[in-house]
């Protein structure tokens, strides 16, 4: 399983949607909360290049967009 980690804040409806999904399928993998936690936004600009939320960072990379967030668990989570 790669690597992964959530950036979202509480408040964002995109990232209630993916947080509920994961919820649902009981998938815990890492989370930042880019609002609550000190850096985090920082270090998803770092890492992707703007602090857009949600972010799924896969093995370093990352993917934008509630619903290919959800994609990319329902083809790659088991």
């Amino acid at each position: 399983m790669p690597e992964l980690t959530l950036y979202h804040f509480e408040g964002c409806p995109y990232c209630s949607y993916v947080r509920n999904y994961m919820g649902q399928k009981g998938i815990k993998i890492e989370e930042k909360d880019t609002m609550r936690q000190r850096g985090a936004r920082e270090e998803l600009i770092k890492i992707g290049g703007k602090g857009t939320v949600p972010c799924l960072v896969i093995d370093g990379q990352a993917l934008y967009e509630s619903p290919d967030i959800v994609s990319w668990f329902k083809k790659n989570w088991k």
